[in-house]
């Protein structure tokens, strides 16, 4: 198990990045790394469950996740989240229930980001919320994306498969 100082150093390497990434100024990386906590958990674990109450914002540092969701009495493998990727912007930016369940695929480590010290970043770098809420919308934007993909390779895959069926039982 680490020390926290060393949780700390950790976060705060990579705290760097995303500061950098989303053009903070160093007060607010300071904010951020001051208050960031490195977490790992082990395969086949569960990082969070949908409904339940955002701890804050999520960046993987390590392994490999999985997203899973239900809706309407179905449940939907989102995708997988790898190493770099921040995760839950919508329950950061908005209700503040996760919107899916995040499972461990192999052994990972996660960076949380508590809602306190994101508030805090929030009224000493106002942008900062509104370069989160647009890369909340690029995700979105992507996962609509890949939906529509998805549904019109399959429209495809039934036409064709209906093509044949058909042509099959007039040759009889």
């Amino acid at each position: 198990m680490q020390t926290q100082g060393q949780a700390r150093e950790q976060g705060s390497a990579a705290a760097h990045p995303l500061a950098e990434l989303l053009a903070c100024p160093p007060e607010t990386g300071r904010v951020l790394s001051a208050a960031v906590q490195s977490l790992e958990f082990q395969s086949g674990a569960t990082i969070f469950w949908q409904g339940q109450e955002s701890r804050g914002l999520y960046v993987v540092m390590g392994g490999e996740l999985q997203r899973r969701t239900e809706r309407l009495d179905a449940r939907l493998t989102l995708g997988t989240v790898r190493v770099g990727d921040v995760v839950e912007l919508a329950a950061v930016l908005g209700e503040p229930r996760h919107t899916y369940t995040l499972r461990a695929l192999s052994p990972a480590t996660l960076l949380l980001f508590p809602h306190e010290a994101l508030e805090a970043a929030f009224k000493a770098y106002p942008p900062l919320r509104m370069q989160l809420l647009e890369e909340l919308a690029r995700e979105v934007s992507r996962a609509y994306d890949a939906c529509f993909s998805l549904r019109v390779a399959g429209m495809r895959r039934r036409r064709t498969e209906g093509r044949y069926s058909s042509g099959a039982q007039g040759v009889r």
